[in-house]
Formats: C-alpha cells, structure tokens, sequence
C-alpha cells in the first residue's frame, strides 16, 4: 500500500470545512490580549492561557527587546555546543530559585521539557505512572522512555494507589516508578490532590513529578505553582513548567535536585539535540519573572475575574465541572452541541475551543473557557450574555 493512502482517506478535516464546523487554526490578525480580531472582528478571547496577561506588558516587551539587540535572534545551536548564553543559566538560577529547588534546566519548548525528562529519568525497567488525563506530551515521554506505563482514574488517590501497586508488582525490585501529573488540568480546571496523594507515593517508595503548565503563575503565594499552593514545595521531587502561558514567552523548564537535573541535562535527548531557546524568549520570561515577583496586582486581578466567571456560568445553570482555576469547562457532553455552540457565540462575538475526544472522556465533550488578568467587567458582561443567549436558542438553558 502507498503509505500516503491515509492522507487520501483523512476526510475528517475536509468535511468539517466544508459544513463550516472547522474551528481550528483560526487566523488572529492582532497580539495575545483580552480581545482579538480575525477576518476583522473584534472577539473577546476566551482561548487563551496568556493568564498574567503579560504578553503586552511593557516591561516583558522591553527584556524581550533588550536580549534581541544583545544576543540576536537565535543561537543556532543545542546549548551542549554552541548555544549555552549566560542569560539561559541566569533565568535557570532565577527559576530554581521561583520554584523553591536547588536547579532548574530550561528546554526550548514545553512539550520537549516533559519528553526530555521523563524519556532521561525512567528506562526500560522503570514505570512511569499517570494520571488518565495528563497531557500528551507526558504520554509521548512515556513512549520516548520505553518504560511500562500504569494509568489511574483521573485524580482518585486509590487508583494511584493500585496502579503504584502494580508497577510494585511488575518490578520485581528491578525499576523504580516516577509518577507524573498535572498540577492544574487543562480541560478541565481542576488540580492535582497532591497532600492526599505524597504518603502514597512515600509508601511505595516512588518519585513524584508535577507539570505545572497551567499553574505557574497562577498557583502559590507568588503564583510559585501547585507544590507552593500547598505547602508542599519540599515533598515534590520535579517540578514541570512552559513558558506560552503566564511567561508570555516560549520554552519550558523542569526543576529539581542538583543531581537529578544534571543527569538530565547530561542524558535527555530532546535537551541535547535541540536548538537553543532564542535570546528574545529568554528575556520574555526574566521579564515576566520581574513582573510576577514585584505586581502581585496581575494574579490578585485574575482570581477576581475567575471568581466572576466561575459565578456567573454556574448562576446561568452551566456545568462547569470541578474547575478551581482560570479554565473553566462549559461542559455539554453532545460534540455537534459543542460545535454549534462555538460558531454561534463567534457571531456574538465570543473566541472560545471546543473540544472533543480524544480529548476528553467519551460524552463529556466540552467549550474550554480560560482567563487573563486583562479582561475588564465590560467583556465579562458581554461574555455572560452571549453563554446566556446561545444557551437558551439551543435548549441548554431554559428559555
């Protein structure tokens, strides 16, 4: 068989033009604030992870623009050889430092931050135990490290207890386990239970990695992540976080013991033979480190504006699931339902993502709402209304 058939027999995207359901790579014509336009409409938007609203912070800008002027636009090599700049070793010590561990390691994206550390630290004896609903880039470095993967029931501390019980089980005394979860969950807003979960993990003897994706910036007293949130800094070996959400940047960086960094600064692949993070995203994110560090004002406004929301979707007669955070799911189960749902509230002016399976569970299908710290009152009203109205034309809410 031609192995470009399965372009050939790909319709899915084709139909979904076609019928005009298609909300994918939507083309932005303006910067990543609380508003946006495509084809010339200005839409309030709720797709965003920009949480901090930094992105159009001056002070972001003006890093990001003094690393361009001193470094140029790429080092144009891994940091192994040719691309190690002092400033990615300067935001290293600053973000270890943030954290509240001994050293940080900065990849050039997120999802290589999550494969190159897993696919460095577990091995063809280890098993590597997730949550059901981690993100992709924790399930492609499960497959990247060759190691066995247990999955549990999505934040039930008695499935990590089975599943820690079975990678006990499957060992023999010859792996460890590394369990990896999301601090703050991406569809659906929720946080990892980990108080409940670390006398667990102590149990069996496993270590415990957090990716804190969508909870830097957000969670913690200094919006230091999910471990400060709870106090429990010192109990989570590695700590996970990308830089496209609240550092207005791009890149990621994992945290933890000197040791256990150096070997994965020594033996992660996706590290070694990847370019560089380029000099103006380093300075993006010092940036926004000097910004989270000294206005507490941009967090203190955003949970203001996710208590707003939260309130006001459940006031409507919304179900908005167990979301704790800036995202917030307005789940409706039917996929068609979500679809409609989305283009309706684009004609009211209203930029949210639908999503379907595989991304989440099967009849849980879902609009994924997220806020910034940027969204005034006004765009909140106006976004109640537009749920308010679509919801009753399509019987979600009653007339």
């Amino acid at each position: 068989m031609d192995i470009f058939q399965k372009t050939t027999d790909f319709t899915e995207a084709r139909a979904a033009r076609a019928s005009g359901y298609y909300p994918y790579f939507q083309v932005i014509e303006s910067e990543s604030d609380s508003s946006v336009f495509i084809d010339g409409q200005e839409l309030v938007m709720l797709g965003s992870n920009n949480y901090l609203g930094l992105t159009t912070h001056p002070h972001v800008r003006e890093r990001a623009a003094e690393a361009l002027a001193a470094y140029g636009t790429s080092c144009t090599g891994s940091r192994l050889l040719n691309g190690n700049l002092d400033i990615h070793e300067e935001l290293e010590e600053r973000l270890a430092r943030f954290v509240g561990k001994e050293r940080a390691l900065v990849f050039s994206t997120g999802f290589g931050a999550n494969i190159g550390t897993i696919s460095a630290i577990a091995g063809r004896h280890d098993t590597v135990v997730i949550d059901k609903d981690d993100h992709a880039s924790i399930y492609d470095g499960c497959k990247l490290s060759y190691a066995k993967v247990e999955r549990f029931d999505h934040n039930s501390v008695d499935g990590l207890r089975a599943a820690l019980d079975r990678a006990s089980r499957n060992a023999n005394g010859n792996g460890g386990a590394l369990v990896v979860v999301d601090g703050v969950f991406s569809m659906e807003g929720d946080i990892a239970p980990l108080p409940e979960m670390l006398p667990v993990l102590r149990e069996y003897g496993a270590r415990i990695m957090v990716d804190d994706a969508h909870a830097s910036g957000v969670l913690g007293p200094q919006g230091n992540g999910t471990a400060a949130h709870f106090g429990v800094t010192d109990d989570v070996d590695l700590i996970m976080g990308t830089f496209s959400k609240s550092f207005a940047s791009l890149g990621g960086f994992i945290a933890g013991d000197e040791l256990v960094i150096d070997f994965i600064k020594h033996n992660s692949r996706p590290f070694i033979f990847s370019a560089a993070m380029a000099p103006p995203s380093v300075g993006a994110c010092l940036g926004a480190l000097d910004v989270m560090e000294s206005e507490p004002q941009h967090r203190e406004r955003l949970w203001k504006v996710v208590d707003r929301m939260q309130a006001g979707y459940r006031e409507l007669g919304f179900n908005t699931g167990t979301s704790e955070t800036p995202v917030i799911p307005i789940i409706l189960g039917d996929e068609m339902l979500v679809f409609e749902f989305w283009r309706r509230l684009l004609g009211e002016g209203v930029f949210v993502n639908p999503v379907r399976p595989p991304a989440v569970p099967q009849g849980r299908a879902l609009l994924r709402t997220s806020y910034m710290a940027t969204h005034t009152d006004a765009q909140m009203e106006r976004v109640l209304e537009a749920f308010a109205k679509v919801g009753r034309e399509l019987g979600v809410l009653p007339a």
